[in-house]
């Protein structure tokens, strides 16, 4: 399904995505590079291009209005790949699209829109070594919790666990996504805090609608977000210490 295109180093593996998704013609693109010398997080967020990582991003035909069904095969797949490596592993999903290993991150998701109708999923995964300082969240690597593994295989089972879930979308649409991704979630029935980019929204996170977005149960009522950061009381606590 894949045409894969390999750098020694590149700024960033969304802009090179978005500039060959000009010429991809129906094509879907994996590009990847050793090195990543600008990478990007959400919202405009640094993200620190470590060595030894895994700096993929790939532009595919897929209509905006589905882009939530992408987010989530896109965290769902990660996953996937980390429990073929390691399936003991303590690996939960966190809304939208952050994969906690241990409780910690080891992966940022950013989804770009590319020429025409292809969008771009960029993918950073700590594979060798996870930021000590500036982030968010608690991070770590897939080599901290004893997992071993390389740019190449990773990226292979990553596609291969992709393009299973974009078959199951394409069979049974994003409510069968949405419901296997519930399965692997992080604090359902817990209280949270939801960070908008207009304002901050506490209750308890009780699922996923069929669409991939999040149900919070606020005193005023059920409430549907699209769009957000999500913060357990942990991480919250963490946050003011």
């Amino acid at each position: 399904m894949w045409q894969c295109f390999e750098y020694d180093e590149l700024g960033s593996t969304n802009d090179e995505a978005v500039r060959l998704s000009a010429s991809a013609a129906g094509r879907c693109l994996a590009v990847t590079a050793k090195r990543q010398t600008a990478g990007r997080g959400r919202r405009g967020r640094n993200w620190q291009s470590l060595e030894g990582n895994l700096f993929l991003s790939l532009a595919l035909p897929f209509d905006l209005k589905n882009c939530g069904a992408l987010v989530l095969i896109s965290g769902l797949a990660l996953l996937q790949a980390v429990k073929e490596l390691g399936p003991t592993a303590d690996i939960v999903l966190k809304w939208p699209n952050d994969v906690l290993l241990n409780g910690a991150k080891i992966s940022g998701i950013l989804l770009e829109k590319g020429v025409g109708d292809y969008m771009i999923v960029g993918i950073g995964v700590n594979l060798k070594a996870a930021p000590e300082s500036g982030t968010l969240y608690r991070v770590t690597s897939l080599q901290q919790a004893g997992i071993v593994t390389d740019r190449r295989v990773f990226m292979e089972k990553y596609l291969n666990c992709f393009d299973g879930l974009y078959a199951l979308w394409a069979q049974k649409g994003t409510a069968a996504v949405a419901a296997l991704w519930q399965s692997y979630a992080k604090g359902i029935g817990d209280r949270i805090c939801v960070r908008t980019a207009k304002e901050e929204k506490n209750g308890i996170f009780t699922g996923l609608d069929d669409q991939g977005m999040l149900i919070l149960q606020t005193p005023a009522g059920r409430e549907v977000i699209g769009a957000g950061d999500v913060f357990f009381e942990d991480e919250r606590k963490r946050e003011n210490d």
